[in-house]
């Protein structure tokens, strides 16, 4: 997945001798935490919530350009959501402007990548579960599961691997949009399979 899918396309900005309480206004009915500062239709900053709070009581005498955050960290429409994670994890950032030819054409937030991350894993859908078990071979891999799950009434909404840690037996999930989840597992266990657990949207969990 890239940036470009899933930016705020053509943000709400500010200009750098505007004062803060213009931003504030700004990102109190958009309902965001920070505004890309132009001039000219150019990025040269970005102003935050906590830019705010640190000039509380000042926000109508104060101009943006003397708080800003200039010349800001961006990415491109085409930088992986991978790549633009790390970024705000590594610098401790909540957003990243998106350029494109030297124009701002969007910002990426951690709740953009956060909303991606559900996506991809199927748990934006409201009744799905997850059945978790380790990948041991072929003999018990995605395809052989995913017969198992349809025999028993299930449907796949997705599938996916990862490692709780570097080494280990990658874990398999498998996100079900409909059928048992105690009953498919119990069925995927009996086929040979290594299950660790099912997961219910709300933080439920089962031991299988």
């Amino acid at each position: 997945m890239i940036v470009g899918n899933r930016m705020t396309k053509e943000p709400i900005t500010v200009e750098p001798e505007d004062l803060l309480i213009r931003a504030a206004h700004k990102m109190q009915s958009g309902g965001f935490h920070r505004v890309p500062v132009v001039r000219e239709g150019k990025l040269v900053g970005i102003v935050s919530e906590r830019d705010l709070r640190e000039h509380r009581g000042q926000l109508e005498h104060t101009k943006i350009n003397g708080v800003m955050t200039e010349n800001p960290l961006t990415v491109t429409p085409a930088t992986t959501l991978e790549e633009a994670a790390q970024i705000l994890l590594e610098r401790q950032i909540g957003g990243l402007p998106v350029l494109f030819d030297g124009r701002l054409v969007g910002i990426i937030t951690t709740s953009d990548i956060l909303q991606a991350f559900l996506d991809v894993m199927g748990a934006s859908e409201g009744a799905s579960a997850r059945l978790d078990f380790v990948l041991e071979g072929e003999e018990r891999g995605f395809v052989e599961a995913t017969r198992i799950v349809a025999r028993e009434g299930g449907e796949v909404l997705g599938v996916g691997t990862y490692r709780e840690k570097l080494g280990e037996d990658p874990v398999c999930y498998l996100r079900l949009l409909s059928g048992n989840p105690e009953k498919i597992a119990k069925a995927l266990r009996s086929a040979g399979f290594n299950m660790l657990g099912v997961h219910k949207v709300g933080g439920q969990r089962s031991e299988c």
